[in-house]
């Protein structure tokens, strides 16, 4: 048996396998509602056989978008549509997450399709930034307001509140986001976070707003159901967020009750010049692992069924998850299955179209979906 196609035990939460849907924006929202598109979207990737789909970076409060159109869950009003899919997803036999996000001073930018890039003004729809200092990501970006102690306060409980928001539409997993230059990632860097206060400085410091976020989305969170939070294991540029802080940082969420450190990297500095290639970040995963005495997941052009058995095998990660891959092949897994000699399950629908014995999955009745 593959260990790709192994269960993943979290808390209260078994995986059926190790291949998870990353968190990808969709810039498809209104007022941050999940749509339509959502639902085929996410809904497709679970027929196709992923043992989780973590939902893109919803934002915690309006102002925490990276664009207008990014899906929300600052309101009650979005619990329904998003339990709509949650129902489908699981429905599927697969778990559904969220990944909650605050944009910071990367907020408040045109879709990336669009011709026009860059900040979104206020009266084209868009909105003033806030951040741990006054420093702009880049000049087309808008040069955000230093965020008072209040301002942060307010963060926080956003995050609290966004998590019950989650419980409520049937959400098994939340995941904090705390990389690619967003908010929390803008405290933890040196180079975005320049405060003299107790949220500047030195590591303890600037690792307190997430370390703050996380107790209180812990405090809310069902005990049973499991906390995972994205890191970006350096900055890729002298002087920024590096590798040891991220191993240091990864214990201390181990401490507070973290099960498991996406590991990703950069998107905080603009200038950075950063070394892509196939697996390029797995060796970050492998040090949280391994020193940090943390469950990890990696990500970042994995795109062959043996290089995520591979990773798996050989200890650098314990959950594998794919993003541009999956928006190619959305049945990726069940292919995958195949090509390591295991089974997975399909859907009774697709059955006719797998080349192999395969378990089919339950039969279920859709008609009360919609309510």
């Amino acid at each position: 048996m593959s260990i790709l196609f192994s269960p993943l035990k979290l808390r209260g939460v078994t995986l059926a396998n190790r291949i998870a849907v990353a968190p990808m924006c969709q810039y498809s929202a209104e007022d941050g509602f999940a749509n339509d598109w959502h639902l085929v979207h996410l809904g497709s990737r679970a027929v196709g056989g992923a043992g989780l789909i973590i939902f893109e970076a919803s934002a915690v409060l309006p102002q925490g978008r990276i664009s207008p159109q990014d899906l929300g869950i600052w309101k009650d009003e979005h619990i329904a549509p998003l339990s709509r899919i949650t129902r489908f997803i699981e429905q599927q036999g697969v778990v559904a997450g969220i990944q909650l996000a605050h944009a910071g001073r990367k907020a408040s930018v045109w879709r990336p399709w669009e011709e026009q890039q860059g900040r979104v003004e206020p009266e084209q729809g868009g909105w003033h930034t806030d951040a741990p200092s006054a420093i702009a990501f880049d000049p087309s970006y808008t040069t955000p307001a230093a965020l008072s102690i209040d301002g942060i306060k307010s963060v926080i409980q956003a995050f609290a509140d966004a998590t019950v928001r989650a419980h409520k539409a049937g959400f098994k997993l939340v995941e904090i986001h705390a990389a690619h230059g967003y908010l929390l990632h803008q405290f933890l860097s040196p180079i975005s976070n320049q405060r003299t206060d107790q949220y500047g400085g030195s590591f303890e410091n600037r690792v307190r707003l997430v370390l703050e976020v996380v107790a209180a989305v812990r405090k809310v969170w069902p005990q049973d159901l499991p906390l995972l939070v994205r890191l970006s294991a350096t900055d890729w540029i002298d002087g920024g967020w590096n590798a040891d802080e991220t191993v240091a940082l990864s214990r201390l969420l181990r401490e507070a009750e973290v099960d498991l450190v996406d590991v990703s990297s950069g998107g905080n500095i603009a200038s950075a010049s950063i070394p892509v290639g196939p697996g390029y970040q797995t060796k970050f995963a492998a040090r949280v692992k391994h020193e940090a005495g943390i469950a990890s997941g990696t990500v970042g052009m994995i795109t062959d069924p043996g290089q995520a058995e591979h990773i798996l095998r050989t200890e650098q990660a314990d959950l594998v998850l794919m993003a541009r891959e999956l928006l190619r092949d959305p049945y990726w897994p069940l292919h995958a299955a195949d090509a390591l000699h295991d089974a997975t399950s399909w859907a009774p629908q697709y059955m006719r179209a797998t080349s192999r014995k395969s378990p089919q999955r339950p039969t279920v009745d859709y008609s009360d979906n919609s309510k």
